[in-house]
């Protein structure tokens, strides 16, 4: 017999806006009492809710139940910007890419692949272009070093055959409203999605086809005569086969230990204002969505509803060794969006952030994810490196397919990588990684 208790379990730190203004269509349900099934995911995030729909195509007559510590929504995957990105952010660095030409044409398919799967599910659970918009993304230079990127990128772009269009400063201001950017570049394959909207409607499709059970965090997994069973407060679960898809948290469950950095990444969601006249003249059009030409810079997103707009403000990084941060931490990083807002939008200097929220990436030394059969029967699909919506997707995909047998060229290429390598010990990691970020973002400078 194995027995493994759950040393940690989530924290929601802040709340988030994508989630606050989310509206579910299903009713909470928590699990009491013992249940079999064929199939356990551990985790109703872009991980879990993949993998569940990928088995149901693959095993359509199995039981398939779905664990979740919080509610759908609240956790990591309602708390980020919400872009599904095919193009790695900067072909020409290893910034959210993979580095080598061949490993990133290889990232694009795989990203690709995962689009395509959530664009199929977008479909068939009905979502709305406010929750799953296939309109691009625009990488914006506010500096002279960001539009050399920008036009490295581009460079990058052209020999691999990429369509791409450059912006100047008038089309930026244009589209935004604003006169900090002096350029950007726009690449047509990204999708744009309301985060938390998009795991709620995913989770209610499947609800019909798989039970799901929220606030019931995993407090021990054992395995006896190949049988696994994850124990909640008031029930439990058992399973031949179980797929984790807790990012980061696997390390609580017991596996990749100091081989996972958790990174905390901060965001700001304005009060809403009116999308009226003077709104188009100081924000630009109704909706838009910026990644920052310097991969530490700040991530911008305009939204639009029932006549009243918002804008979500993500920038700042931190290393920690915790998963619960205290409300200064939150107040300090919330004063640093707001210095960022109002420097591109000086006109909206009264509207106040409503939200303030932190979200916990993952992310390994190599960049590769934290995925196999860790153990007989159980299966990981954790460490999005910071791509959460289309890697975890991924990752979410490719565990189905492993756990059932399918094999697949996809697969294949998706496992050929060594795993995450050893973190330097602490406290020396924690020295060593903050002081890099702080570095980072410091050269980013106006681009944060």
């Amino acid at each position: 017999m194995i027995t493994r208790s759950v040393k940690r379990l989530p924290v929601e730190n802040g709340v988030s806006g994508w989630e606050a203004i989310s509206q579910r269509s299903f009713p909470v349900r928590s699990l009491d009492g013992h249940v079999n099934a064929d199939w356990l995911i551990i985790g109703a995030g872009f991980a879990g809710l993949s993998a569940a729909r990928r088995l149901r195509q693959l095993r359509p007559d199995d039981k398939i139940v779905i664990l979740e510590a919080s509610e759908v929504g609240k956790g990591t995957s309602g708390r980020n910007s919400g872009y599904m990105i095919d193009v790695p952010h900067n072909l020409s660095s290893n910034e959210y890419s993979s580095g080598t030409a061949d490993a990133t044409r290889r990232e694009m398919a795989q990203n690709r692949y995962a689009i395509k799967f959530a664009t199929q599910a977008a479909e068939a659970y009905g979502m709305s272009r406010e929750t799953f918009d296939p309109a691009g993304k625009i990488n914006a230079a506010a500096t002279a070093r960001g539009m050399k990127l920008n036009m490295s990128f581009g460079q990058s772009l052209r020999s691999a055959g990429e369509e791409h269009t450059f912006l100047d400063a008038a089309e930026m201001r244009e589209i935004t409203g604003s006169n900090y950017y002096l350029g950007g570049l726009y690449t047509p394959g990204a999708v744009l999605i309301q985060p938390a909207d998009y795991v709620r409607q995913f989770a209610a499709g499947l609800s019909h086809e798989v039970e799901l059970f929220e606030r019931s965090p995993v407090t021990s997994l054992k395995r006896d005569n190949g049988i696994w069973t994850a124990s909640v407060a008031r029930g439990s679960v058992s399973a031949p086969k179980v797929i984790l898809g807790v990012n980061g948290h696997v390390e609580d469950f017991g596996h990749f230990g100091r081989r996972l950095m958790h990174i905390f990444a901060y965001a700001s969601m304005t009060a809403p204002f009116p999308a009226d006249a003077f709104g188009h003249k100081v924000s630009g059009r109704d909706r838009w969505a910026l990644l920052p030409a310097d991969a530490m810079g700040a991530t911008v997103r305009k939204i639009t509803s029932g006549g009243q707009s918002r804008i979500a403000i993500r920038t700042k990084y931190t290393y920690d060794t915790t998963v619960a941060l205290s409300e200064s931490r939150l107040s300090k990083m919330g004063r640093a969006h707001r210095r960022s807002m109002d420097a591109r939008f000086p006109d909206l200097k009264g509207i106040p952030f409503e939200y303030s929220w932190a979200g916990r990436l993952c992310l390994s030394l190599n960049h590769v994810p934290a995925f196999g059969e860790i153990d007989e029967g159980l299966f990981s699909a954790c460490c999005e490196n910071g791509l959460g919506t289309v890697k975890s997707t991924l990752a979410g995909m490719m565990a189905a397919d492993l756990a059932t047998g399918t094999v697949s060229r996809e697969l294949e290429e998706y496992m050929d990588h060594r795993g995450p390598t050893r973190l330097p010990p602490e406290p020396f990691a924690w020295l060593g990684i903050n002081s890099v970020i702080q570095l980072q973002e410091l050269r980013a400078g106006r681009e944060g």
